[in-house]
């Protein structure tokens, strides 16, 4: 298979014209995260409550194998910090939730922004491995698809700055008000970051 790579990808899968400025791998940063696009007839959840927040904390630390809304969300507050505001539907909404995996996950897929002159982007990639081939890559590089996109005019602002745990943040922020933080890890570099910012911004 051709060794190509995501920039190569996005400019194979972007509408004809259309030119790309900068492409990051990157991940979406941990912490507390804007909520789920809303969907119809969904029951409110149950275990809302302060006594319920006590409890999920509780089994946080009793199992984190156990996933319990209300305390998973404290726990995250707390050790992390916040990674995006936005509520039900918003533009940080829908691109948190079009990158969020499905359980169970069995499968790993890297994340790519990218920025052209008309969208901001987000990628999924074909499924990686940790232990990976040259062949595996580039399988995973050619079966990138455009899971999201938003116009560049609701973007708002794009910054990379410094964060408790991870000096290289990416925050975007949309003209809805709402806003998503990305980043990568400790030992890669954070130009990438900076070029997608920059790219939205133009500064």
């Amino acid at each position: 298979m051709a060794d190509i790579s995501y920039q190569e990808r996005l400019n194979q899968l972007v509408e004809p014209g259309e030119r790309v400025l900068a492409v990051a791998k990157a991940e979406i940063a941990q912490g507390v995260l804007p909520a789920d696009p809303p969907v119809a007839d969904t029951p409110e959840p149950s275990g809302s409550g302060r006594g319920s927040v006590v409890a999920g904390v509780l089994l946080n630390l009793i199992s984190p194998l156990i996933s319990f809304p209300a305390g998973d969300r404290f726990v995250d507050r707390i050790t992390y910090g916040v990674a995006g505001r936005g509520v039900p539907g918003s533009a940080a909404s829908t691109l948190r939730h079009s990158r969020r995996p499905v359980p169970p996950v069995t499968t790993l897929y890297d994340t790519i922004l990218a920025v052209t002159d008309r969208r901001l982007l987000a990628c999924s990639s074909g499924p990686t491995k940790l232990w990976s081939s040259q062949a595996d890559d580039a399988r995973a590089i050619a079966e990138t698809q455009v899971v999201w996109s938003a116009p560049r005019a609701a973007v708002a602002d794009a910054r990379v700055g410094w964060h408790r745990l991870n000096p290289k943040r990416l925050r975007i922020e949309f003209t809805d008000g709402s806003w998503l933080a990305f980043t990568v890890p400790i030992a890669e570099p954070g130009k990438p970051l900076r070029e997608i910012a920059s790219a939205l911004t133009g500064r």
